[in-house]
């Protein structure tokens, strides 16, 4: 696992022992950048069950103004907290529920990656997403991280479907939150 490019370009990012994570493989990231192209310089980023920090630190590596990370799992968190240490383009960790985190006072991001463990039932899913759609500028970008053959994420009627990638066992979605939101 390591950041693909940027300022940060090829380091290492720990990860926790054991399988409590579940990165995003290196083809998809970049797959994934590829794709969001200049949205992500300049954009203030949220990243929702962020394990590793790999998207939010992605991001910050490709010119992202400012990221947070919300992770509540103590291995994953310890390997967040190093891993933002040590590529050092800042970022805030909260460790913490994703859906405690959005109801408080956060936000507004213009480019948001939601990467929950496959567990994560489609209903408390749903509810983050609608959550989350409160802290989003108009405009924003939402990317859902989800295993294949899991049903398609429930999102929130100002946000049009923008595009829908699978690699492997993983597929993405890619929203748009509407201007008028």
């Amino acid at each position: 696992m390591r950041v693909i490019a940027g300022a940060a370009k090829g380091r290492r990012l720990a990860g926790p022992k054991g399988g409590a994570t579940r990165p995003m493989t290196d083809r998809a990231k970049e797959a994934l950048f590829s794709s969001l192209g200049a949205g992500v310089a300049g954009a203030g980023v949220v990243d929702l069950y962020a394990g590793t920090g790999s998207l939010g630190l992605e991001a910050l590596s490709r010119g992202a103004a400012t990221a947070v990370f919300v992770e509540r799992h103590r291995g994953a968190l310890s390997a967040l907290r190093r891993n933002v240490e040590e590529v050092r383009l800042g970022g805030e960790v909260v460790a913490g529920d994703v859906a405690d985190f959005l109801s408080g006072e956060c936000g507004p991001f213009d480019l948001a990656f939601v990467d929950p463990p496959y567990a994560v039932s489609l209903a408390s899913l749903t509810d983050v997403l609608r959550l989350l759609d409160h802290r989003l500028a108009p405009g924003a970008t939402i990317v859902v991280h989800r295993r294949a053959g899991q049903p398609a994420p429930e999102a929130p009627p100002s946000w049009d479907p923008a595009a829908l990638r699978r690699y492997g066992d993983s597929v993405l979605y890619r929203y748009q939150k509407g201007l008028a939101a």
